[in-house]
């Protein structure tokens, strides 16, 4: 299953483990229960510690699977998948983290794991190829490992397509607890206890509010906001990042090929490499965080953030980059998550051999339509103008793909649907007003961004799209208050002139703050 080099790395990593663990199989005789039970041999092969074993036949249990647990104990952690592709790592770091491997997250979070009070049964639906369910895999395996009343069983959608289809999952990373819908999309450990447990939210709010103030606070940590915090950083200004998520928007992008002097990489890669980099100078970063409000308060700047705990700060520095636009139709909302969705990659694989419908003729738009006709029965892209905006040869690749087509000058109306799942998109072509429906079960919206600026109305000045006006320091219109990346009038929204808008930002909040002292 593993060749002789992964073999290796995967050694390197099981060299960590602390105390043994076994690795237990529930086959049914299927090729999926072969493969799997072919790549738990292989990685037994590599190290002592680990031991392979078998379910009983008349365990009630999903088959194909296999639990991971330390050897003598019952952890609830267990693969109903192959996991490869995103979900390897999730293994690997289950093994480790069984074996007694500590983990990375705050001590007080993990104490709040332990002390759950309830049994949690967790059903997760992800696919391999989705990049944010690794998140969401790992973040509840480590509660079945701290927490004897919590399990989960992690299941590949594609492997147990008759769940799929009864449960009408049409997006992953999809939660159940306990046999009833929890939560779609990605989440981290912190966002899920806080579900489960509202005192861990006052709790963090209150030891946020008694932090004293920072010189700068950089709202979000994508390129922009990264850049900025390691300049100002450098410059021994103490800084602090709120941020809802370590890396930003650039962990939804599966393929980097265009970033100066690194030829290929992922945008979950990049968004680590960026907030490994931000760490090494012990920038305090608030992660699970959103800024609501931000206003003056005597000599400093006070934001307000969503579980109610208040900084404090002389500079701001606004990186909140941007988030998918919605189409704004009839249907859009209502099949969210069953048929409309803004993440090929994630959700594609749920799409196998059906028909489908990409909206939007730019990079995204395109390169989505590229990736899901590979997997779909057939692919319409929809464009509003008369040509596509993406770079040509990404439009020569579209355009030769023999299961794709692209209708031009239209408008979309509304999405279809049969009250559950979304069955159609409806459009009206300019030229003749006629009313035109594709039948599809999937419609993948990739028409731009929105600016994440909302908290900012009447604090500076914004443009009709609600981007932030800055000048060439990086300065907005209120005093104290700098921005650079997508949430700005930058024409391009790129990582490359994200990172320079950054760092003008944070020159320019130095700048202003030494003038300030002085």
């Amino acid at each position: 299953m593993l060749d002789a080099a992964t073999l290796q790395q995967v050694k390197s990593y099981l060299d960590r483990l602390i105390e043994p663990i076994t690795l237990t199989m529930a086959p049914d005789g299927s090729n999926e229960s072969g493969q799997i039970t072919s790549l738990l041999k292989d990685i037994a092969s590599v190290s002592g510690k680990v031991s392979l074993a078998t379910e009983d036949a008349a365990a009630q249990v999903r088959r194909p699977s296999f639990t991971v647990s330390r050897t003598g104990q019952k952890m609830g952690v267990r693969f109903a998948a192959l996991p490869m592709g995103h979900e390897f790592s999730s293994f690997i770091l289950a093994m480790l983290q069984a074996s007694g491997y500590p983990a990375k997250e705050e001590a007080d979070l993990l104490e709040r794991v332990r002390g759950l009070d309830g049994d949690f049964r967790f059903e997760v639906y992800m696919s391999l190829s989705c990049h944010n369910c690794p998140d969401v895999v790992q973040a509840l395996n480590l509660m079945a490992i701290l927490n004897p009343r919590v399990s989960v069983d992690v299941i590949d959608g594609a492997l147990f397509p008759a769940e799929v289809k009864e449960r009408r999952i049409m997006a992953v990373p999809t939660v159940y607890l306990n046999g009833e819908p929890f939560f779609s999309g990605r989440h981290e450990l912190g966002e899920i206890v806080a579900k489960l447990d509202a005192d861990f939210v006052k709790a963090q709010a209150a030891k946020l509010s008694k932090k004293a103030p920072f010189d700068v606070l950089v709202i979000g940590a994508g390129p922009a906001g990264a850049t900025a915090a390691i300049y100002t950083a450098r410059k021994g200004l103490r800084t602090g990042i709120v941020c809802e998520r370590p890396g930003g928007q650039v962990n939804e992008t599966s393929s980097i090929e265009n970033f100066t002097s690194i030829l290929l990489t992922d945008g979950v890669a990049l968004g680590n490499r960026f907030m490994e980099h931000v760490n090494h100078y012990g920038v305090d970063v608030m992660a699970l965080e959103r800024v609501v409000k931000l206003e003056k308060s005597g000599d400093f700047w006070e934001a307000e953030l969503s579980s109610g705990a208040r900084l404090q700060t002389k500079a701001v520095i606004v990186c909140s980059g941007a988030r998918w636009r919605a189409l704004g139709v009839p249907g859009e909302k209502e099949y969210q998550g069953h048929g409309v969705a803004y993440c090929p990659h994630c959700d594609g694989p749920l799409f196998k051999g059906k028909d489908v419908v990409v909206v939007g003729g730019g990079n995204s738009g395109v390169e989505a339509a590229i990736d899901l006709a590979a997997l779909c029965r057939s692919v319409t892209l929809l464009q509003r103008g008369g040509k596509l905006t993406a770079d040509e040869v990404l439009v020569k690749k579209l355009e030769s793909t023999s299961n794709a087509r692209i209708v031009y000058n239209l408008d979309v109306e509304r999405l279809e649907g049969d009250g559950s799942m979304l069955t159609g998109v409806t459009y009206r072509e300019r030229a003749t007003g006629e009313l035109k429906t594709v039948s599809a079960a999937g419609c993948f919206v990739q028409i731009g961004l929105v600016p994440n600026t909302d908290f900012l109305k009447g604090t500076v000045e914004l443009t009709k799209w609600g981007e932030i006006v800055t000048d060439a320091h990086g300065a907005a219109s209120a005093s104290g208050i700098f921005a650079g990346g997508d949430c700005t009038t930058s024409p391009y929204k790129q990582v490359v002139i994200a990172l320079g808008g950054g760092a003008t930002a944070a020159l320019g909040a130095f700048d202003w703050l030494i003038r300030q002292e002085a």
